[in-house]
């Protein structure tokens, strides 16, 4: 099952601290204004730490279509998110925001299944590579062209004793 992780340092620098980016990272529905693949996510329920939404997202000739399910925690600066309905087999995930020194890391991992095995070689590199490029469009957007993105093969930068976990 494919993997898409996307690290990206914001750094001190840019005036956002770790609570400022978390906000700006719930906020959902601005995602489709920072890249053409999302055509639209609508917050259709909100109560306790939970919202649920709804997607549209270019892919390829057309548009893959799906709720999910956010469990937000403020404290812990993560969102937890899980397909309830929709075009995918599978589309699970995280968000996690965390103090790094003076700059903030934010990471994005999903895991997802399209339900096609007989395509998956062909589909699956392609899917990932839209998402991966999908959230870091998101990410310029909604906070600034100055962060960093993380080579996640050779990452972390810091030894893992440095790294916040």
């Amino acid at each position: 099952m494919p993997t898409v992780t996307v690290e990206s340092l914001v750094p001190a620098a840019m005036g956002a601290d770790a609570d400022s980016v978390f906000s700006a990272i719930c906020d959902v529905e601005r995602f489709a204004d920072q890249t053409d693949e999302v055509r639209s996510v609508t917050v259709t329920a909100r109560q306790d730490g939970t919202q649920d939404s709804e997607w549209a997202v270019t892919f390829r000739n057309g548009i893959l279509c799906w709720s999910e399910r956010e469990r937000i925690d403020h404290s812990a600066r993560t969102i937890t998110f899980r397909q309830l309905d929709g075009d995918f087999e599978r589309f699970d995930g995280e968000w996690a925001v965390v103090e790094f020194g003076p700059d903030t890391i934010v990471s994005f991992t999903a895991h997802f299944d399209l339900g096609m095995p007989s395509l998956a070689a062909i589909i699956d590199p392609i899917a990932e590579e839209a998402l991966r490029a999908s959230i870091q469009a998101i990410l310029r957007g909604l906070l600034g062209e100055e962060l960093v993105f993380l080579d996640t093969a050779s990452y972390p930068a810091a030894s893992d004793a440095e790294r916040p976990s």
